[in-house]
């Protein structure tokens, strides 16, 4: 009993010793703190995402550009699908689903990230007889899409 005691012991040091960590939510840099989202679609996914990773991320969202001191200015947010293969009798058999978000940010008016643009692609089996679930997997790939976008973006924020 001692002996693997010792052993976890020895394991956790050595893991803190080389860096190890767990990664979590990047930490915004002071001035990117109080921000505001200039988005089309106020209601979308990806807006969604963003909100919930801005104050993980230790910042807070103002209902105006004129109270930020950050703007992020969401150019372009599209999700959708294209048929990857079909079968012999001609039907979808799987499909791609894809997100393409094309952002910027400017801090006190100047711009501190030219536009930026990022897709995220996934894909998946159909079935035909089971179109409600594929829906709802469809759904699902596209929410965690968003979530992914989002915590990319918010990496870049983080390294200004």
């Amino acid at each position: 009993m001692r002996a693997r005691l010792a052993l976890l012991a020895l394991l956790a040091t050595l893991a803190a010793g080389c860096g190890f960590h767990l990664q979590g939510a990047a930490t915004l840099p002071e001035r990117l703190r109080v921000g505001y989202l200039d988005a089309p679609d106020r209601y979308s996914d990806l807006h969604d995402a963003l909100a919930e990773a801005w104050t993980a991320s230790g910042g807070r969202l103002v209902p105006t550009a004129g109270e930020a001191a950050a703007v992020l200015r969401l150019r372009r947010d599209e999700s959708g699908e294209r048929v990857l293969s079909i079968s012999a009798s001609n039907t979808p058999r799987e499909y791609e689903v894809y997100y393409t978000v094309e952002y910027s940010v400017s801090v006190a008016g100047k711009e501190v990230l030219p536009p930026q643009v990022l897709t995220l692609t996934r894909s998946y089996s159909y079935d035909e007889t089971a179109v409600l679930a594929k829906e709802h997997e469809e759904r699902q790939i596209r929410e965690a899409m968003a979530r992914e976008l989002a915590a990319l973006m918010m990496r870049r924020l983080a390294a200004l």
